[in-house]
């Protein structure tokens, strides 16, 4: 069986801040950006650019 990596890296899920819908999903570094992310992104059901935030939750 292959072994786990030990990285800081972790999976984060960005949605929406006007419908909540959960659009993109990236990776950080947690010990160097230990702040949540926000990025301005397309969503598909608001079909305009708004404000995308971080959250750990995976759906």
């Amino acid at each position: 069986m292959a072994k786990a990596k030990k990285t800081p890296r972790i999976l984060i899920a960005l949605n929406c801040a006007v419908c909540g819908a959960q659009n993109y999903l990236s990776e950080k570094n947690k010990t160097n950006t230990p702040d949540k992310l926000k990025f301005i992104k397309y969503c598909n059901w608001c079909k305009k650019r708004t404000e995308h935030k971080e959250s750990t939750k995976l759906k």
